[in-house]
């Protein structure tokens, strides 16, 4: 029983339990788009039955993962399935554990303002936006934002961190970034901001129809 319901699992080479990386950023991809649909509903719809099924999925995914074991997480599953080809990266089940306990304190305030009072308000709107800055963060660059916070709340080091930012070590060549490099970044921004300025009146201008078709499709 105690195999079955184990937060981690126990791979040779490693001392402590620990969870593939590659299969937590799949899973909190699928989970960012979910509620990144269900916010666009919301925003251009007024439609909030996508985001209750949405939050209602999310929060009983996140209380399988703290309370019973990650490896029964539907989530994770769907994204062990996706990445079954890629090499495992392994990290700390630990401080996983501590960011999904937020990711489940985040979730559960959800739940209750929005489907049990069936409410919203600048709290559910502060959460979800939390909610979707976890997930881009962890599924886009590999970084829990929420582990983050691990160190401090138990004053010790997280380890196996995803590529060894827990590590302290020399940047290799092709990581490090050059002045010039920078100042194309900051030049690309100023060029957005000068592109908005000089061209909004333009971009603002609805397109028209080409060729017709859509025209005609609804004059039927």
């Amino acid at each position: 029983m105690k195999k079955i319901i184990q937060f981690g699992e126990t791979v040779e080479g490693y001392n402590i339990p620990v969870l593939n990386e590659r299969e937590i950023r799949a899973s909190a991809g699928i989970l960012f788009l979910a509620i990144f649909l269900a916010l666009m509903l919301i925003l251009f719809k007024n439609d909030f039955v996508f985001a209750k099924y949405a939050i209602t999925i999310f929060l009983s995914d996140f209380i399988i993962r703290v309370f019973v074991s990650p490896k029964f997480s539907p989530s994770l599953i769907i994204g062990r399935l996706i990445v079954r080809n890629q090499v495992p990266e392994y990290v700390g089940a630990k401080q996983k554990k501590f960011a999904w306990i937020i990711g489940v304190a985040l979730s559960g305030t959800m739940f209750i303002f929005m489907v049990v009072v069936n409410s919203y308000s600048p709290i559910t709107g502060i959460v979800c936006l939390m909610c979707l800055i976890f997930l881009f963060f962890e599924s886009a660059f590999g970084i829990c934002l929420a582990c983050k916070l691990y160190r401090i709340v138990y004053q010790e080091k997280a380890q196996y961190c995803p590529g060894e930012v827990c590590n302290v070590k020399s940047k290799q060549d092709i990581q490090k970034t050059s002045l010039a490099q920078l100042l194309i970044v900051f030049g690309f921004i100023a060029y957005i901001v000068l592109a908005v300025f000089l061209f909004n009146d333009q971009f603002s201008k609805k397109p028209y129809d080409l060729f017709g078709i859509y025209s005609s499709a609804q004059s039927k």
